[in-house]
């Protein structure tokens, strides 16, 4: 899967990402997800299963995929900030994809597992420039959905030993639309060897919610 090496700015720090374009795209026209990886202190990176599998889905659907490292990961400059700079450098990453000229700024989303998923939706649910939101055992800051009114799936599993799944259906019905919640079983937190269909399906919802 070729990628394009980018180095972008969040605030004074240097970060590391690569931009996988579809084949089939054209000059602006080409809606793009970018990719939050999980915990930077397990081990987390834009390298991850999860992360691989989605952008290789979305590069299927004609939509290009923006994953990066986070402060602190890899060659990315600074250090983990526990929620609070990672959020700096999704909306970072979000002004170096949106300013490609690939790129149809105006159809943007945002994608998190773990960790990930925990800032992807803390910063997503306000951002104007996100357009749709999608998780993959995300960790669930308490209201953080409240009133959220932006299309969102969420996925996880049925033996996910970090995210319960009954407190994902508590927060998403506290939505200001409806949320897609699917919970896969025998699935646990990893994901290992059931990447395909979970990829699939974001990409899927991705289509249609950045048309």
């Amino acid at each position: 899967m070729a990628g394009i090496p980018i180095i972008f700015k969040s605030a004074t720090l240097n970060l590391e990402g690569v931009l996988h374009l579809p084949e089939s795209g054209g000059t602006g026209d080409v809606p793009a997800v970018v990719l939050c990886h999980p915990h930077p202190l397990y081990g987390g990176n834009m390298d991850n299963n999860v992360i691989m599998a989605v952008s290789r889905a979305l590069l299927a659907e004609g939509i290009a995929a923006f994953r990066f490292n986070f402060r602190g990961v890899g060659a990315s400059d600074g250090r983990f900030d526990n929620g609070v700079g990672e959020k700096d450098d999704i909306r970072a990453a979000l002004a170096a994809l949106g300013g490609r000229g690939e790129i149809d700024a105006a159809h943007l989303g945002l994608m998190g597992y773990s960790f990930g998923g925990m800032v992807a939706l803390d910063e997503g649910r306000a951002n104007t420039h996100v357009r749709a939101i999608g998780c993959v055992a995300p960790v669930l800051i308490p209201g953080v959905l409240q009133d959220m009114d932006k299309p969102l799936i969420i996925i996880s599993g049925t033996d996910d030993h970090v995210v319960a799944p009954a407190d994902i259906y508590r927060e998403a019905a506290t939505m200001g639309r409806p949320a897609t919640v699917t919970v896969v079983p025998g699935v646990d937190h990893f994901w290992w060897g059931h990447e395909s269909a979970m990829a699939g399906k974001l990409a899927e919802f991705f289509r249609e919610a950045l048309k």
